[in-house]
């Protein structure tokens, strides 16, 4: 398995960890942050896109609950969604 399939791996288990109610926003941010070999391998929009929802999911976070501007779950769906579309871009 690649360098950046294990990276892809260790965010989606942040996400997963997220969703369950478990894990923390500041864990998967620094760990999708530190994915430098995940983000070489994908197409520059992934980068782009990944830092837009990681800084959106970290404004989530400093809310206790849901505001009308940042859904966590809605950003964990879709940051499961970029996570999936990723997966398909790497190598097999």
């Amino acid at each position: 398995m690649s360098t950046a399939a294990r990276q892809l791996d260790a965010i989606g288990g942040g996400i997963a960890a997220l969703q369950g109610g478990g894990g923390s926003v500041a864990a998967l941010s620094n760990e999708a942050r530190a994915s430098s070999e995940l983000l070489a391998a994908l197409p520059p929009r992934y980068g782009e896109v990944l830092l837009n929802l990681l800084d959106r999911l970290e404004s989530s976070a400093l809310f206790s609950e849901e505001s009308c501007s940042f859904s966590q779950k809605d950003l964990l769906d879709n940051l499961q969604a970029w996570a999936d579309k990723a997966r398909a871009q790497l190598p097999p």
